[in-house]
């Protein structure tokens, strides 16, 4: 197994790792970053992206990428293929990282921009018609369907944050709910069924997302009766969460029950001196491109400043 040493390693190439990368290469901590299994984060998946400061015109979300991967190499990056498959973080300055299983890393400090990927029904229709009228983040897409019918599948907290959310863009939002019930909050439940422009559709399950270069409807089934009928959407939602991409860290970071990594307040420091964590591994709450950005922003300067206290720099 081949070996090397690193001052700051970054795991993850999303808003929140490059924007730690930039800061890291711009204070001189020659980071090295691995980009992970989806290099570039879930934003190379999105289409136009709207909604991320400084670009008054939209952007494509692989171009958006691929800027902000210019500008920290630029700073003098080493970026590189490759996946973080096993972790020891059981030496404090000494972090042991393995890369695809043949490589290892020695870090003094850590910053974890794993991301998280969202959960799907695994319909081929739907993947394939992904950013192009299917989506996991209304919040992100959902102005693009401004006065459209659209369809939203979940029963959380989530589901019905993102349905409501929709009602006041759409004409109409469907709301696809598997069981006989939500699994929301009371609060949130009210919330929706009190919305005059949301139908809820229980026992229902979506069989198809119909459409060749956008959606134009979705096939649904009753799961009691199997009946079957198609309804007009040209946007189709999926709320059934997300999985952090962290379980390679259980054992050594703190996380909650879903998976997320616990950081203290007001920072990016996670239980493990010296390891950091940014972006949707650890926050389940906000999951913007933006929020991300800013949250690499802060892990790269607290591993600039535990450096510092340790006389490194």
């Amino acid at each position: 197994m081949t070996q090397e040493k690193a001052e700051v390693l970054i795991l993850g190439s999303g808003p929140a790792g490059y924007t730690a990368a930039i800061y890291a290469a711009r204070a001189g901590l020659k980071p090295l970053m691995y980009q992970g299994g989806q290099p570039g984060g879930q934003l190379t998946i999105t289409t136009d992206v709207e909604n991320y400061p400084g670009y008054p015109e939209g952007i494509q979300g692989p171009e958006m990428m691929e800027d902000f991967r210019k500008q920290a190499e630029r700073f003098g990056l080493d970026n590189r293929y490759g996946m973080a498959t096993k972790v020891d973080f059981s030496i404090p300055m000494a972090h042991k990282v393995i890369i695809d299983g043949s490589h290892e890393i020695t870090a003094s400090t850590v910053v974890i921009a794993t991301g998280a990927s969202a959960k799907w029904l695994g319909l081929e229709s739907e993947q394939r018609l992904n950013g192009y009228g299917v989506s996991a983040c209304a919040v992100c897409d959902g102005f693009f369907f401004r006065g459209q019918d659209v369809a939203i599948v979940g029963a959380g907290d989530t589901a019905c944050e993102e349905a409501h959310y929709l009602s006041k863009l759409c004409k109409k939002v469907f709301m696809l709910v598997r069981r006989d019930e939500f699994r929301a909050s009371l609060i949130m439940q009210q919330r929706v069924k009190a919305t005059s422009n949301i139908e809820i559709l229980f026992n229902t399950e979506t069989v198809e997302v119909l459409g060749e270069d956008g959606v134009i409807g979705a096939k649904i089934r009753n799961t009691i009766s199997k009946e079957e009928k198609i309804i007009d959407v040209t946007g189709f939602f999926v709320a059934i969460g997300h999985q952090p991409n962290t379980q390679i860290f259980d054992g050594y970071l703190t996380m909650d029950e879903a998976g997320y990594l616990e950081t203290e307040k007001g920072s990016s420091r996670t239980n493990i001196e010296g390891v950091f964590a940014c972006g949707d591994a650890q926050d389940k709450i906000y999951r913007q491109a933006v929020t991300a950005a800013g949250s690499g922003c802060m892990a790269a300067l607290d591993a600039e400043r535990y450096l510092a206290g340790k006389d490194l720099h």
